[in-house]
């Protein structure tokens, strides 16, 4: 819609209630705009620090037309909102992403697809709807492969290694016969996140290249700069900022990379959000992914982005409650952030913390031995 500056006294609203929602909550109302928050939970995190709390599914008719009577412009926490939800509200108000960047990025085929038009570079893969397809995917792929399902998956969830065509079948089966893709399995180096924003005037800001290091298919810890070549880095950010310009984005969009042994950058997904391994910009950079995310629906000029201090983000999990605190703070270089989440589970992202200092790999020791203390501490209990 349009590409008017919103200002400060105005207010703002986000589909989704988590710690992404509430992180762009508390950069929205320290630049003095009011904010609105449509999520189910009760008690979600965004909820709690929001001006309004509308409490109800996201498909809610009567709801979504009251964010958008509310709110001179909503944007999204997570990429499951449904895209006719955005489409309800994009006829009354201002919202970003629009629907059609949220139904790219909600289907690993056609995200994949997409990307491959634009002039990324997508692992080697096999769309795969029925059983007819697995043997044509076995032989165009090869083993050892991963099948993913094409939508709903996150963190590693509904993805199967797979290393003949009987896993295959059975990985299949499990998934729920629902379409999937089988990817190559390469060998890689390691894994880099590029984070851009753009706003309604294709003005575009690129945020440093993290290298994220994952557990159990969760990011672990994002370390800035990544240690890459200066190379693979400019890449990353052209590619992602390639994605970007096709689709026409508005918002902030986090576009994970392989960097495999032979060095050749693979697109991996797209997230049309602020990124898990994009929280380190919260204490490293001039700018957070946040405030930028409120910068580019409000059509203002992007924030800078420069790295202020190199950083490592660690994810804290349920698994690690209750932490062992004077762990963290006995160091004066660690920024602590929580989510407000009442409930620690395993695997349950409750909070992360951003270790500042002289060079990555000093941050990564420091990281490392902090989070060991606190996997020990958990354990003991």
């Amino acid at each position: 819609m349009s590409a008017k500056q919103i200002l400060p006294g105005a207010t703002l609203g986000v589909l989704g209630g988590g710690q992404l929602g509430r992180m762009f909550c508390v950069a929205a109302r320290t630049m003095g705009y009011r904010v609105a928050v449509l999520d189910p939970d009760p008690l979600c995190g965004a909820g709690m620090i929001a001006d309004v709390h509308i409490q109800a599914d996201y498909s809610d008719l009567a709801a979504l037309e009251s964010m958008a009577e509310r709110c001179d412009a909503i944007t999204l926490e997570f990429e499951n909102i449904p895209s006719q939800s955005v489409r309800i509200i994009a006829d009354k108000t201002i919202v970003y992403p629009v629907a059609e960047s949220l139904e790219i990025a909600q289907n690993r085929d056609l995200e994949k697809q997409f990307a491959q038009k634009a002039g990324l570079l997508p692992v080697p893969y096999y769309a795969i709807h029925d059983d007819a397809g697995l043997q044509q995917a076995a032989k165009e792929i090869g083993f050892p492969a991963i099948l993913k399902s094409n939508t709903l998956g996150y963190d590693g969830k509904g993805q199967f290694v797979v290393n003949s065509l009987s896993e295959l079948i059975d990985a299949f089966a499990s998934a729920g016969k629902v379409s999937c893709v089988l990817e190559k399995k390469i060998n890689i180096q390691c894994e880099i996140s590029a984070i851009v924003a753009r706003n309604a005037k294709a003005e575009l800001a690129s945020f440093p290249v993290s290298e994220n290091l994952h557990v159990n298919g969760i990011l672990h810890m994002s370390i800035v700069p990544a240690r890459v070549s200066a190379a693979i880095t400019q890449l990353a950010i052209e590619n992602a900022s390639l994605l970007a310009d096709a689709m026409s984005y508005v918002g902030i969009l986090a576009v994970e990379f392989f960097v495999s042994d032979e060095n050749i950058l693979y697109f991996n997904e797209m997230a049309p959000r602020p990124h898990n391994s994009g929280h380190y910009t919260k204490d490293a950079c001039v700018t957070s992914q946040f405030e930028q995310q409120v910068r580019m629906m409000c059509g203002l000029t992007p924030g800078d982005t420069r790295l202020l201090s190199p950083v490592v983000m660690v994810n804290m999990l349920g698994d690690l409650w209750p932490p062992e605190w004077s762990a963290i703070f006995e160091h004066n270089n660690i920024k602590l952030h929580l989510y407000g989440k009442k409930e620690a589970r395993p695997g349950r992202k409750m909070g992360h913390f951003n270790v500042l200092a002289e060079d990555a790999d000093s941050a990564l020791v420091i990281a490392e031995t902090v989070f060991e203390k606190l996997s020990h501490q958990a354990q003991s209990i």
